[in-house]
């Protein structure tokens, strides 16, 4: 996944996923990148890793949650300077 590095918004949520999963920020940013979730998994509530991994198990779960409004919506906001 191709992350914009000049997002101030990402770099904003990134922070805060960072600091909720206790991960350092460039240290999530490059796992993002590379298609690693391991280290945000073991962070993560059971329950929330579980539903996580499911998601990534299921391709056509991700597509529907992927091309959702709320999804679409969100990656406007994040990809704008």
């Amino acid at each position: 996944m191709q992350i914009p590095k000049d997002s101030k918004k990402f770099s904003e949520l990134l922070n805060a996923v960072s600091t909720k999963l206790g991960v350092p920020p460039e240290t999530l940013r490059q796992d993002i990148q590379n298609g690693k979730f391991d280290r945000a998994l073991a962070a993560m509530k059971p329950q929330d890793a579980a539903t996580f991994q499911q998601v990534l198990n299921h391709p056509q779960l991700l597509d529907q949650i992927m091309n959702s409004k709320q999804a679409k919506a969100l990656y406007e906001k994040l990809s704008q300077s």
